[in-house]
């Protein structure tokens, strides 16, 4: 049994799983080996779900100021380790140490937001809505809640689910990418320092097993999921099939219109963060530029010299601006998708497939790629390649660009650089997508707006962070009541 085996938290306690399969996590700068995870079966799923559900009592009757001084404590937790829990993000997924500090600070603002649920799940009140009778709206917690969450962000997404349920009463088990799952043992171990009481938070490790025994558990209510749009749409068939609230966050080939009369150098830079930060592996990632006009030439030229300097390595070291991508299948399925669209007539200005970054030759490195005159109803224009691949498009004015935008499955994000307060006005309101970004490259809602998705970007009515999850997390309880009108010959 390896040594450096990680555990899960059931229970209050930290335990090693008796699962008989476990996968390796590796560094992908270096594809060393950093510790192993079990792929937990679903007798162990089972016990944590029973665990989390003997713990619910006595946490819903726990007073909501109350429960939300554990996430206090979280949130100055989450400030002291910021610095080795943003080493640990680069470790084991690859990203900038940069990226990963800003990651765990927008995860930091879900804790900060969530320790409001005493204004947050506030109900309502009418008094006499009939003679003597007065109406009340309560929201109550919903019980045991469970998270699925990804490679790409380990210690912000969990952060989108966790506070929100716990703080409005339910008890949460956590099922993070067994690609990258040290993050969630330290988050984990910090949620034990803060206080949460024994059950109310807990962590399974595990693939396909542990989430179908999660998807099927008659004791878990609700699910929230982040992930490519297949796997959305299969938890949230599974999901709602066996009864239970599903918000599934999908896939993304998000598109930025570059007008005549943008900033050119401000749309460049934030274009090229947007499309290769985090190499290209995040929901918010511009995929698809279409210039305007005479906006062509003069972008083009900037993004091309953009990719060609952008420096690749090791996230770690001083000046890197791009790590590498997840694992070799990943690399290895980018590459496939920058082929097809070569062979659609895409003319390759960047081609990332050719570089290499020294001392690093086992790592999983592609440089940044700019692909022109792709076919716009290609397979690389439309497909979400989870990598650091730019496809440029050409319209000739912004009704034809808002139609090129609007042409495919996913409504994530669509952004918009212009000086023209008609045209960005035009362009919010016309354009089909969750998240609008005007002079933005990732339109990231702040945590006390929803992080909205549109078509096969979402599966659910209620998206993570702010309200949405606190009414995702808690079911509306009416109560009528009537009180006999005597109560002065009572006393």
């Amino acid at each position: 049994m390896p040594t450096n085996e990680l555990l899960n938290f059931v229970g209050g306690a930290w335990r090693r799983s008796e699962a008989s399969d476990r996968a390796a996590v590796r560094n992908p700068a270096t594809a060393e080996t950093l510790a192993w995870v079990p792929l937990t079966p679903a007798d162990e799923v089972a016990a944590a779900v029973e665990a989390a559900a003997n713990a619910f009592p006595a946490w819903r009757d726990t007073p909501v100021g109350d429960r939300v001084q554990p996430l206090f404590r979280l949130k100055q937790l989450l400030e002291r380790d910021i610095e080795e829990l943003a080493r640990t993000i680069t470790l084991e997924c690859g990203k900038t140490y940069a990226e990963s500090e800003g990651e765990l600070r927008r995860g930091i603002e879900n804790v900060e937001t969530a320790a409001g649920m005493p204004i947050l799940m506030q109900g309502t009140n009418n008094e006499d809505v009939a003679r003597g009778i007065d109406e009340h709206l309560f929201r109550q917690p919903l019980g045991v809640v469970a998270a699925i969450t990804p490679f790409n962000f380990p210690g912000m997404i969990p952060l989108w689910f966790l506070p929100y349920a716990v703080a409005s009463g339910n008890c949460f088990v956590l099922k993070p990418s067994e690609r990258v799952p040290m993050t969630t043992q330290h988050l984990v171990r910090l949620c034990e320092e803060a206080g949460f009481p024994a059950g109310v938070v807990s962590l399974v490790n595990g693939g396909k097993a542990a989430v179908d025994a999660l998807l099927d558990h008659p004791l878990v209510r609700a699910v929230s999921f982040v992930g490519s749009t297949p796997i959305a749409k299969y938890v949230y068939a599974r999901a709602t099939a066996n009864g239970k609230r599903a918000q599934c966050q999908g896939g993304a080939k998000n598109p930025a219109i570059v007008l005549p009369d943008a900033d050119l150098d401000m749309a460049t830079r934030i274009l090229a963060d947007s499309a290769f930060g985090c190499a290209g592996q995040r929901c918010l990632a511009t995929s698809v530029a279409i210039t305007v006009g005479e906006a062509k030439d003069a972008f083009t030229d900037r993004i091309v010299e953009d990719a060609r300097t952008r420096r690749v390595g090791f996230g770690l070291d001083e000046g890197v601006q791009m790590g590498p991508v997840i694992n070799p299948e990943s690399k290895e399925r980018i590459e496939g998708l920058i082929a097809t669209g070569e062979r659609e007539g895409g003319r390759l200005l960047v081609d990332g497939r050719e570089g290499s970054v020294d001392g690093f030759t086992d790592g999983w490195f592609l440089h940044p790629t700019v692909v022109a005159d792709a076919d716009p109803h290609g397979t690389l224009a439309r497909t979400e390649v989870f990598g650091p691949v730019l496809t440029m498009l050409h319209a000739a004015t912004l009704e034809d660009a808002i139609a090129l935008a609007n042409d495919r499955a996913f409504g994530n994000q669509a952004c918009l650089f212009t000086s023209s307060g008609a045209a960005a006005r035009a362009f919010r309101h016309q354009v089909r997508a969750g998240n609008v970004g005007i002079n933005l490259g990732v339109a990231a809602p702040m945590a006390y707006f929803p992080f909205s998705g549109w078509g096969e970007s979402f599966f659910g009515d209620l998206h993570a962070q702010g309200r949405h999850g606190v009414e995702f997390y808690t079911e509306t309880k009416v109560v009528i009541e009537r009180w006999p009108d005597d109560w002065s010959r009572r006393f």
